[in-house]
């Protein structure tokens, strides 16, 4: 499945991983050369400092990378999160966050996706690496 329009795309997104609906993660692209996701700040994702939660980070990096991979995937394939490492480098606390997920091995069973994370004013949030498992039914 490859997929250019915005908004096809993201209500797709949202069908497959309700909690990007949730947390109002957006499309920027979707095709197997590379995934962009945005998520925009808001105060009810934040800790009690009022910088994003590293677990809603680590949620867009994992839908980013999870799409990615699934975009490539034939019909009926499915993809699921197996392993992930992430670095964060610096707090969010305004602005939107992008995703710019690629992938860096596609094999039969197994897809490594890395994705980086970065603020309004494009400086690096952080990195992860993740390897999705392959389903075909």
């Amino acid at each position: 499945m490859t997929t250019t329009n915005p908004h096809r795309t993201a209500r797709t997104l949202h069908t497959l991983v309700p909690a990007a609906h949730t947390l109002g993660i957006d499309v920027l692209s979707w095709t197997p050369a590379e995934t962009r996701l945005r998520l925009a700040w808001a105060r009810e994702l934040c800790t009690a400092e009022g910088v994003l939660h590293g677990g809603v980070l680590m949620t867009l990096a994992d839908t980013a990378g999870a799409a990615c991979a699934y975009v490539g995937l034939p019909d009926g394939a499915t993809t699921t999160t197996i392993e992930s490492k992430t670095n964060f480098f610096r707090s969010v606390g305004h602005g939107d966050v992008v995703a710019f997920a690629r992938p860096l091995h596609r094999g039969r069973n197994i897809i490594v996706v890395g994705t980086d994370l970065t603020d309004s004013a494009d400086r690096p949030v952080a990195h992860v690496v993740q390897s999705q498992t392959v389903s075909t039914g």
